[in-house]
Formats: structure tokens, C-alpha cells, sequence
């Protein structure tokens, strides 16, 4: 099975799930995250990883409903670590600090927190909140920080019910061109 079947397969069998809180699915929130990474013609690496930023989602099991959030699922660091057996660092680096990037932009965007969907300022909290100073300048060291800061602004726009996409099988040759290992 190549890695774009092993997607699709995921995507599948768990995609068509709600977004946690959002009136999308988690398919539609993914496609609608990579079509906006391509509407602002990001290379096709980080296309790839928005499509896949919540990957680590659909690949443990966690509470369907928001309510039941106790603690973070911490699916960026699961989604990461799938993402690094499969794609480059340009790919699964972002995934990792798009969370992150979320606690990032609420400390240094003062207008970023009232973006945010109700499901997003819940899951704010249980991610640590705004980052404090000290967090910002270790954030702003890492090298993927800036492609995950537009990553996080493509998930933050991914959450519109009704809008047309592409579907998963239109990203298949990106996909393919960027795996580097076959699951």
C-alpha cells in the first residue's frame, strides 16, 4: 500500500466524522485547509501538510464530543511522528507546531484570539494558552515556526460548512511525490 492509500484509507474510514465543536468534517476541514494553502500558492510541501495537519486525529481515538475534553489530545505530536515516517521535515515539522503556532499567535497578534471558533478557544486553554514571553522567543527558534504560523492560519479558515473543495485524490501526486517511505 502506498502512503496515499494508506491516507485515503484513513481519511475513510474516519474523515466523515465532525470537526470536534466545528460544522465541517474532519475531511472537509482538511481539504478546506489545503485548498487554502494553494490558493495562496504555498509549496506543495506545506500544502501536503496543511491537508494533513490534524492527521494525528484520525489516528488515535479521542472524546467525539469537545465537551468531554479534559486534557489535549496532543494530536499534533501524533500526527508529527506518523507525518516523520513517511514525509520530510518540511511536511511533518509544521504538523508538529501548529499547535504551537495557535498559543504562538494569541500571545503576538492581538487581534488573533477573536478569530478563533468557540472549539478552538476551548481547546486553547487545555493546550497551555497564550505562550508567555520565554515561549515566544524558544517558538521563534525553531526552523519550521513560520510555515507552521500559516499553517495555523489555514486551519483557522478551514471550518466553513458548504464550501467546495477538491477532493483528497486531487492532492494523490503531490502526495506521492513528497513521500519519502512506503508504510
Amino acid at each position: 500500500m502506498t502512503v496515499t492509500d494508506e491516507i485515503i484509507r484513513i481519511f475513510g474510514e474516519r474523515g466523515a466524522a465532525a470537526y470536534f465543536g466545528e460544522s465541517v468534517s474532519m475531511t472537509e476541514h482538511a481539504l478546506q485547509a489545503a485548498a487554502c494553502a494553494r490558493a495562496e500558492g504555498a509549496p506543495p510541501a506545506l500544502i501536503v501538510a496543511a491537508l494533513l495537519h490534524d492527521i494525528g486525529h484520525l489516528i488515535e481515538e479521542v472524546p467525539a464530543d469537545i465537551a468531554d475534553w479534559t486534557v489535549d489530545a496532543c494530536h499534533e505530536k501524533v500526527g508529527s511522528r506518523w507525518l516523520a515516517q513517511r514525509f520530510a521535515p518540511q511536511v511533518s515539522e509544521p504538523v508538529r507546531l501548529h499547535v504551537p503556532a495557535k498559543r504562538y499567535l494569541c500571545a503576538t497578534d492581538d487581534h488573533y484570539f477573536a478569530k478563533l471558533s468557540a472549539a478552538s478557544v476551548i481547546t486553547l486553554k487545555l493546550q497551555g494558552g497564550p505562550m508567555s514571553a520565554y515561549e515566544v522567543a524558544q517558538f521563534e527558534t525553531e526552523l519550521f515556526h513560520a510555515d507552521a504560523v500559516r499553517v495555523r492560519r489555514w486551519d483557522d479558515e478551514g471550518k466553513s460548512a458548504g464550501r467546495a473543495t477538491p477532493g483528497i485524490d486531487d492532492y494523490r501526486g503531490m502526495i506521492e511525490a513528497l513521500a519519502t517511505h512506503r508504510s
